[in-house]
Order: C-alpha cells, then structure tokens, then sequence
C-alpha cells in the first residue's frame, strides 16, 4: 500500500531538482517562515487548498521541515472547532483573518493526503492519526447520495439548495481517492471516483463539450453549469485534467474533449477561460501552469521547471507548474 500510494507522490530526480531549484525559489516568493503559502495573485490571502498542496510539494521534495511548519501554521489558523475539517480562507490584514469559517472539500482532501503518506515516509503516527480523522470528517459532513451517485459537497454548507446540489468536480482530488479507495474499501472513496467519472462524461456543455467550473445537479437529476456562477471552462476545471491523469484515469472520455479543445489551432494559444455557450474568451492568456496540464498527455517526459520560470508566475501558476511536473513524473 505505502509504495503505491508514494508513488504518486515520489520524490523528484535529486539531480533536476538541485539543477534547477524550483522548490527552493517557490518557498522563497510563496511560503512564508511561519508556513503559511501565501496567494499571490489573489491579494496575499491563503487557503487550504494552498496549504495542502504546499504540503503535498514538501513531500515530495522530501522537505520534513517545510511540510512541519506547513502543517503547523495550517492547524494553528484554520483548524475548525466542531470537526478535523478546515476554514478554506485566511487575510492577514482582516479582523479575524478567518471571516468564513466553511471548508473546502479539496484542501481536506490535499492535506488529508499528504498528511498519510508523510506519517509513512518519516514514521509519525501523529500525522496518520490526524489524516484519519480528516477522512472520516470527510466521509461524514461532505458526502451526499443522489440520483445513483455519489457525491463530494465543495463544502459544508451553501452548496445544498432543495434537492439541488451545486457540485465542482475540480474539487475530486483524484489521486487521493484511489489512494483512500485502496486502504479503506469500506469507505465512500471509490464510490466518489466512479460518479466523478460519470459527471466528466455527462456533464459537458456547448460545441465543445466541456466541463463548466461549476454544475449543478436538478432535483430531476439533470446536469446543467450552475446559474450561481458564469458556464465557463476556467480556473477550476482547468485541474480536472491533472487530476485524472495523475490518478491513472486517463481514460475517461471526458478528457478527450478537454485535450481536443487544448489543441484545437482556433484556441492557440488558449485562452484563461471561454464561456462554454457564448465561446467569449477572456481578454488575457491561460497561465504557463494550465498550459503545463495541456502538455501532460501531449508531450513526452517530465517537463523542466526551473527558479527563473517560478518568479515569472503568481502563485496559482506557479502550483500548477510544479503539480504538473509531479504528476507526470507519478507516471513515469
């Protein structure tokens, strides 16, 4: 189980790694000493989601003492008081910092993960402990069943409307499911990929047949993009990819249409986001990130990310970057 699960997440070539010194410089512009991995294209606020992948790198990276001080500034400051879950949002500047105190299901699922295969890697029984109860806080307050599927809530609460659910499928952090799948079949973890998988397949809209960032599940069972934000392909449903290709479910069909879109040469170079039903664009390009997930199935080897890239890109861009080279590399 350990050597499977780490092989999603192994560390990368010691040799590219100190060639280039991605890691180093993406702590030095995106991680405070504190621990706190900071947005920087979003008014240098944080977030869980921000939290875990900084994690999920460190692990990767074999950094124990980044992914420590990640870990505790992440319990310190987003801990939720009634359950294992966290507050998705922090402003340093604001009072409290933590206004919203409702979680998002993907930053769980990010430090829940990391967190099991970091107790494995350097045998801490405090960092299992802690993503076992992330799990079951998962299982129990963010899982719905509906329509012969089940589903990931991308919080606890604004997401449920009647009998409507507002989903993100973004938010199915896919490597971590099959890895949940594997060591607890009783759980709802392999349930939540299949119907993940069914919703890339049907839920995709307009002559390009593509996922909206948001969708929204009808009381009928109809899948429709969610009124409550534009149809667009954009950032979010720019991870679904990743996210699938990094977990080994390349083949859902869903992904062609992504792919097809990626490089169609009317779409070159594509842009940031397109209304799946208007096809308006934005006025401004996809990151160097997103355009690192359109290579995954298209090019060959792990592609180089180096310091100089890395202070070239905010903080969502540079993610990705490093996320992409991981996910290729889980697939070497």
């Amino acid at each position: 189980m350990a050597a499977f699960a780490l092989a999603l997440v192994s560390p990368l070539a010691s040799a590219a790694a100190n060639a280039d010194n991605a890691w180093q410089a993406y702590q030095t512009r995106f991680i405070t000493p504190e621990g706190r991995v900071v947005d920087t294209g979003n008014g240098n606020i944080s977030h869980s989601e921000g939290q875990g992948w900084g994690m999920l790198l460190a692990l990767a990276h074999d950094d124990r003492a980044t992914f420590r001080r990640l870990w505790q500034w992440t319990r310190q400051h987003l801990s939720r008081p009634d359950d294992a879950l966290f507050a998705w949002r922090y402003e340093s500047l604001a009072s409290p910092p933590v206004a919203d105190t409702n979680n998002a299901s993907d930053g769980d699922l990010f430090i829940a993960w990391a967190l099991q295969l970091a107790a494995e890697r350097w045998q801490q029984r405090g960092y299992a402990s802690a993503s076992r109860a992330i799990r079951e806080a998962i299982a129990a307050r963010l899982v719905r069943q509906a329509h012969g599927m089940t589903l990931l809530l991308p919080g606890a609460n604004g997401f449920e409307h009647g009998e409507a659910l507002d989903l993100n499928l973004s938010y199915w952090f896919m490597p971590a499911l099959v890895d949940f799948a594997a060591r607890e079949p009783q759980g709802p973890w392999q349930a939540l990929i299949d119907s993940g998988q069914r919703l890339l397949d049907e839920a995709r809209f307009g002559r390009y047949r593509l996922p909206t960032d948001w969708i929204r599940l009808t009381p009928e069972g109809e899948l429709v993009p969610s009124p409550e934000w534009p149809p667009r392909f954009g950032f979010d449903a720019v991870r679904i990819p990743l996210y699938f290709r990094w977990a080994g479910l390349a083949h859902a069909e869903g992904l062609g249409s992504i792919q097809a879109f990626w490089q169609d040469p009317a779409h070159q170079p594509p842009a940031a986001w397109i209304d799946v039903f208007s096809e308006e664009r934005a006025p401004y390009l996809a990151s160097r990130g997103v355009r690192a997930i359109a290579g995954l199935a298209t090019s060959p080897g792990p592609a180089p990310v180096n310091a100089a890239q890395l202070t070239e890109q905010d903080y969502y861009s540079a993610t990705l970057l490093l996320l992409a080279r991981l996910a290729r590399g889980s697939q070497e």
